[in-house]
């Protein structure tokens, strides 16, 4: 068995770097998401108001679930309420 070396966790979750980098990038937006909502002090209920979103996609964010939102989805949660998060 020959070990293998990734330069990332993303990497070696995924079978494309394109992949790998999607992950990350949606890590990266939840991760400031979640903290936005807890330097607030929002509910879930407000945050979901406040990121146009249902509350259940709040709670998946919150949970860290990144199967169940989109690139897409979070970049545009983080437009409506202001994060500017940059992507590496």
């Amino acid at each position: 068995m020959s070990k293998r070396t990734f330069a990332s966790v993303w990497d070696a979750l995924e079978d494309s770097p394109g992949e790998a980098a999607n992950l990350r990038a949606r890590a990266d937006l939840m991760l400031a998401l979640r903290e936005l909502v807890e330097r607030k002090e929002w509910t879930a209920a407000e945050a979901a108001r406040h990121c146009g979103v249902a509350e259940p996609t709040i709670n998946d964010l919150l949970c860290g679930r990144i199967s169940k939102s989109s690139l897409d989805a979070l970049a545009n949660m983080a437009a409506v309420v202001g994060l500017r998060v940059p992507l590496n």
